[in-house]
């Protein structure tokens, strides 16, 4: 059975989104970032990948219960020209992870690189978020995370590591940059809720069943293990991105991030490369624009009308929602009714079906 969705205006979502935060408390520079989070997610991001603006009743339950510290203090523990080490103190992920990234390009425009470790973080969204800071400057941005353990290691029945996202953004000459956002486990439990609810069978590359079986069943596989995408290649990417924030940093990594509500443990990297050290900024993006049209030049499988590039139907979609409205699932507009409620602040919405 289909899912119910929404229509909103994108722009009266966007400071709806805001006065949550600001209503939770969140001091305003935080405020708008964790609003800048989650809208990007909202507006590129599938409804059933779980980001966006369907996380603001997660956030007001972490933060009411103490388990997120709004303005925690931004620590640099050490550091170098190129290189950082930053404790986030149990603060909202996606203003540490933003933070992060600026530290990172203000390194890297003293040393054409600059890298940035994270330790005692939160859950800081879609990694494309902080990524994408470096566009700004003309920079390649990298972001990485650790995070629960839901992905099983190759071989084995349950979860160690984590989806353990990667965020690689770079500069093009058109409308749009390459943008890398993914999880490394082929699906998350979003898609399979997202496919439970519609009473469809998932991929058997998805997940297992908790006694490690393969399945297509979305609601078997609730309580089992995620498998990483390419088999056993994702399994090893998604634990050396554990090895890169985590073990690397002094946080945590392996069965340690979201052990303790309390602390989630979560860890990050940050890599922002400045592409003027290499070649002017022209020139490197005429050549990404040749690489594009070659990549869109390619001879196409049957049945295939278009080649497309990372982010190009990000953008896309964003267009498209800026135009006529975003997609909210009914159940998340409801929740985000009853949010606004709760905390007093105005729902400037309708709730229109649209399917």
């Amino acid at each position: 059975m289909p899912i119910s969705l929404v229509r909103v205006p994108v722009d009266a979502l966007d400071l709806f989104t805001l006065s949550v935060f600001q209503a939770l408390g969140v001091p305003d520079d935080e405020a708008r970032m964790c609003a800048l989070a989650l809208m990007q997610s909202e507006l590129h991001c599938l409804p059933g990948q779980g980001q966006g603006v369907r996380r603001l009743p997660t956030y007001r339950e972490r933060i009411s219960k103490g388990y997120i510290t709004p303005g925690a203090p931004f620590e640099i523990v050490k550091e170098t020209p190129a290189l950082a080490l930053i404790d986030g103190h149990n603060g909202l992920g996606s203003p540490i992870a933003q933070k992060s990234m600026r530290v990172a390009i203000d390194k890297a425009k003293i040393s054409g690189i600059g890298t940035v470790v994270v330790r005692n973080s939160t859950h800081f969204g879609s990694a494309a978020v902080p990524a994408r800071i470096a566009l700004d400057h003309d920079m390649i941005g990298i972001a990485m995370t650790n995070a629960g353990p839901e992905m099983a290691p190759w071989g084995a029945a349950s979860g160690v590591v984590g989806t353990n996202p990667w965020g690689i953004v770079a500069p093009t000459g058109g409308d749009f940059p390459v943008v890398l956002d993914i999880a490394l486990t082929t699906a998350g439990k979003g898609m399979m809720r997202w496919y439970m609810r519609e009473g469809r069978p998932m991929p058997l590359d998805w997940a297992l069943t908790p006694d490690g079986e393969e399945t297509d069943d979305p609601a078997a596989a609730m309580a089992g293990a995620l498998l990483g995408i390419g088999g056993h290649k994702g399994y090893g990417l998604s634990m050396l991105t554990d090895v890169l924030t985590g073990i690397l940093g002094g946080g945590g990594y392996g069965l340690m991030p979201y052990a303790d509500p309390a602390k989630q443990d979560v860890s990050h990297m940050m890599i922002a490369i400045d592409i003027a050290w290499f070649m002017p900024v022209a020139e490197f993006k005429a050549r990404m624009d040749a690489f594009i049209a070659d990549i869109k030049a390619a001879k196409k499988r049957p049945g295939v009308s278009e080649i497309l590039v990372p982010g190009e139907l990000d953008y896309r979609r964003e267009q498209e929602f800026r135009r006529t409205g975003a997609l909210l699932d009914a159940d998340v507009f409801d929740e985000l009714a009853a949010l606004a409620a709760d905390l007093k602040i105005d729902f400037p919405f309708v709730r229109e079906g649209v399917a």
